[in-house]
């Protein structure tokens, strides 16, 4: 290596700097804190070797480039990993531990796999260094693949406070120190990451967000109970007695000084209390009372986080929040919107039906946010007739104004019957467009809406009719990761029809999903086997799966892969053995009785009836040998 001035000192120093910023991480404290922990130990002894490359200022060959751009790669998405662990809902990783486990094993892959890439005898590195770093790498290569051990205990107490009403004391406790929810303080924290995880969610967060916040309310009750002073000194204790507690300035209403009890957000993004600001605007006021900006629109959107965060204040101390005046029920969705809100709709949709293309694109950007925030403003967007002027907006020639408007769609069609009055008014051979050819986020946001409407049945055979399963197959392949995601969701659930199986074989399916099967490290493992588990149960998709020497990496699964990804991959070879006694063979090769055993032992109800049967499969393989 020549001595020159460093072309990739840049390269170095980044990854110098992102090591620290790994390092400076707070400690995790819930049920991630070992392979938390772990990472963050591993990933510091890489520093050595950054550090003295950068100091010999050598130039880098090309091949030496490339595994230090794929471990920087590697660090940055550890990086992002590792904060997302750390800042966010302790109660959600719980319950999906498996799920985080699988993400930090993906990273670890990605690390030891940038790490296999890099020529360390060719590096000019001190013998000590030399050392360091190839005890780091067996350390990373050991821990690729390898579960962490479950906790017991932890299992047992999570399935007793799920399942009773009233857990018992002692299991709560062990849960609150499990997962570090111990004091007022954690449980402010806490609310406040879980309500950003069901707005992130669109509004309709599912099965898990009842069974996060009914553990989360058991454990708020417990922490309360148990200890109503937390984190207080003994003099403060003693104040509390004697005095009212001090509301915080956030929890006021910047109008009234008073304590909010229906929060909304205007358009310059100040919140208020509702009965205050809408007497403002009721008064002519066109600006924002606390920054005096000019108000874009007079939408009132309720601010559910701070809300909450109020109501959790409320009860730690000992606060009665008086209930709302006028509180809606469902049955009367329209009453919930104020006459603000549905003027605001209204002109809004004049500006989609008669302005100009600035107007329109604005106009179609307010309704995909408003869309996003809550039913009620979804089924008045509906009702108002937004629905057919989108699905125009679909054809529009600025690129913006059709993200705008896929998204809007996607957002109302969250709501079932909305659902109906999107495909009613034409709308799936327009989106269908948009996935072949509109920008990425257009593109993922159009298979998301596919996604959504192909909940109803009859609407995956009209989606598969209109060509969607090749364009979906396209953004599988060359998408950013969120469209792969959004991409695989759709082709599965548009694939439960018999019909679709058949157009995603034609389309040529199985050999992207084979790649994504293969690469470890991409995050597609999991929807590249319940694709091919369903593409299986197809004459066309065995044959198609059988060509694609799937046999080695399903033996892999099955031997070292998480419980859901073992059973689909059983699954499939079940599939294909019971068409084809070349793979039963090529499976015993790859030791498949002993994994079958062990599969039909430990695995899920489901895996163990699929490995049973390959098992009985290949001692049928056997009688015949005997008797021949």
């Amino acid at each position: 290596m020549v001595l020159t001035e460093d072309p990739n000192s840049e390269l170095m120093s980044g990854l110098v700097d992102s090591v620290k910023e790994i390092s400076m991480l707070p400690e995790c404290r819930n049920v991630c804190k070992k392979m938390h922990g772990n990472l963050v130990r591993r990933i510091k002894l890489l520093s050595p070797l950054f550090e003295e490359l950068k100091d010999n200022n050598e130039e880098l060959s090309e091949e030496e480039t490339k595994g230090f751009e794929l471990l920087r790669t590697a660090l940055d998405s550890a990086k992002e990993l590792l904060k997302l662990v750390f800042e966010g809902s302790k109660v959600y990783q719980t319950l999906q531990r498996d799920h985080i486990a699988d993400k930090f094993n993906q990273i670890t892959e990605k690390i030891e796999a940038a790490l296999s890439e890099i020529p360390y005898n060719k590096l000019n590195l001190s013998e000590e260094v030399q050392e360091q770093i190839e005890l780091v790498h067996a350390q990373f290569r050991r821990a690729k693949g390898s579960p962490e051990l479950q906790d017991p205990q932890l299992e047992v107490d999570l399935a007793i406070a799920q399942r009773e009403k009233e857990p018992d004391p002692a299991i709560l406790k062990r849960l609150s120190e499990k997962l570090h929810l111990r004091t007022i303080d954690d449980l402010k924290k806490e609310s406040l990451a879980f309500h950003e995880l069901a707005i992130a969610s669109g509004g309709d967060p599912g099965d898990w967000f009842k069974k996060m916040s009914s553990l989360f309310k058991k454990l708020k009750d417990h922490v309360q109970m148990a200890n109503p002073e937390a984190d207080c000194s003994e003099a403060e204790k003693v104040m509390m007695k004697h005095r009212s507690p001090v509301i915080p300035d956030d929890f006021r209403c910047p109008i009234s000084l008073e304590l909010m009890k229906d929060p909304v957000i205007i358009s310059t993004g100040q919140t208020y209390e509702r009965s205050c600001i809408q007497k403002w605007l009721d008064a002519g006021h066109k600006t924002c009372p606390k920054t005096q900006q000019t108000l874009l629109h007079t939408a009132l959107t309720p601010n559910y986080v701070l809300k909450s965060l109020i109501a959790l204040w409320c009860e730690s101390n000992s606060v009665e929040l008086p209930k709302q005046p006028g509180a809606c029920t469902s049955k009367n969705v329209r009453s919930s919107i104020s006459y603000c809100d549905r003027a605001a709709i209204a002109t809004l949709l004049d500006k989609l039906a008669n302005g100009n293309l600035e107007q329109q694109r604005s106009a179609a950007g307010e309704l995909r946010l408003l869309a996003k925030r809550n039913v009620d403003n979804r089924v008045c967007i509906a009702e108002a007739g937004a629905i057919p002027l989108l699905v125009e907006l679909l054809s529009s020639t600025d690129p913006r104004t059709q993200e705008h408007a896929v998204t809007a769609l996607l957002n109302l069609s969250i709501n079932d019957i909305n659902k109906g009055t999107i495909v009613n008014a034409g709308a799936i051979p327009d989106i269908v467009d948009v996935l072949k050819n509109g920008s990425m986020e257009a593109r993922e946001n159009a298979a998301a809406t596919l996604f959504s409407l192909s909940v109803v049945d009859e609407n995956k055979v009209a989606i598969g009719a209109a060509g969607a399963i090749p364009a979906l197959i396209k953004l599988l392949c060359d998408g950013t990761p969120r469209g792969k995601k959004d991409a695989a969701t759709a082709i599965f659930n548009l694939s439960i029809y018999q019909g679709n199986k058949a157009r995603a074989v034609k389309a040529g399916i199985v050999p992207p999903l084979m790649r994504l099967l293969k690469d470890a490290g991409g995050g597609m493992v999991d929807e590249a086997l319940a694709i091919l588990a369903i593409l299986a149960s197809h004459q066309e998709g065995k044959v198609a799966i059988g060509q694609a020497s799937p046999i080695p990496v399903l033996m892999e699964v099955i031997s070292t892969g998480y419980p859901r990804n073992r059973e689909n991959a059983a699954a499939i070879l079940w599939s294909l053995c019971t068409v084809d006694s070349q793979q039963l063979k090529l499976a015993r090769q790859f030791g498949a009785e002993e994994a079958l055993k062990e599969l039909s032992e430990s695995g899920t109800d489901r895996a163990k009836r699929k490995a049973g049967s390959i098992l009985e499969l290949l001692q049928g393989v056997d009688a015949i040998v005997t008797q021949s």
